[in-house]
């Protein structure tokens, strides 16, 4: 066991070493039993590791798998070596436009093979993000995650500031809440605060997502503003197909770039 790398909700996440050669590294997710079935959801526990466990994709956090005794369940998870994307847009205040491409390519083909699989996200933010040896972007939080091959659903759950008008009205939703979600992503990057924050509360928040109501900084690319503007729209089917993401413009841009680890310069 070597040193803590993070707090969740329901325990705490180690670095740790095998015992056996050629001792890999990974990370221990410990989760306390007791708190799991205090706050009533063993169903979505069981459901994150299920999904997680058969996703392989470079930028999903792998799940090698997990073992439990009578008190907590250990999830045996991929090392993402630089940590959390949070932490870095916060230091940085912002990400440079090929940054964000990058992040955003990355992201839509994730997302991509995960709709193939039938599995919505329903949590992106930067918070559930990390990054990987060489700065690469790792999908990493699954809990709020659903298996759905009907790709309808009514659960209310994610996080305000990216939770689509579809939810916050509390309509059907689908995979398309995701597409909503790399939107606000893509925004925060490149302006360091979701569109639709509102700091005199929640309300406030939803009334501006309901209505789009949002403003793109004077700084940022005509071909990114375009991006953002195609993902964050009202109607879920409106929303440009992760197909079309990946060969807009402003991701193409920088493609010959965003196949190599950005470098210390462009972060």
């Amino acid at each position: 066991m070597g040193r803590p790398l993070g707090k969740g909700k329901f325990g705490r996440v180690y670095m740790v070493r095998t015992k056996a050669p050629p001792n890999f590294i990974l990370a221990l997710k410990c989760l306390y039993k007791s708190e799991i079935i205090e706050s009533g959801v063993e169903k979505q526990i069981r459901r994150e590791i299920e999904i997680q466990q058969n996703l392989r994709h470079p930028n999903i956090l792998r799940l090698y798998g997990y073992f439990h005794d009578s008190k907590r369940i250990f999830l045996m998870l991929e090392f993402a070596a630089k940590g959390e994307l949070y932490k870095q847009l916060v230091k940085k205040g912002r990400f440079s436009e090929r940054r964000s491409s990058r992040y955003i390519a990355q992201m839509a083909d994730a997302l991509h093979y995960l709709h193939g699989k039938h599995v919505i996200h329903r949590d992106i933010k930067p918070e559930n993000l990390l990054i990987g040896i060489a700065g690469e972007l790792k999908i990493g939080d699954f809990g709020w995650s659903v298996h759905a091959p009907s790709n309808r659903r009514t659960t209310l759950c994610g996080t305000l500031d990216y939770l689509p008008p579809e939810m916050v009205e509390h309509k059907p939703h689908t995979a398309a809440v995701d597409l909503w979600a790399l939107g606000v992503l893509c925004y925060e990057f490149l302006s360091g605060a979701p569109p639709f924050e509102e700091l005199s509360g929640a309300r406030a928040t939803h009334r501006r997502i309901a209505r789009v109501d949002f403003t793109v900084p004077e700084h940022v690319s005509a071909e990114a503003t375009d991006l953002i503007k195609k993902l964050l729209q009202y109607t879920p089917t409106a929303r440009l197909p992760l197909e079309k993401v990946m060969k807009h413009p402003w991701i193409v841009k920088y493609e010959e770039r965003n196949s190599g680890p950005t470098r210390p310069s462009e972060a």
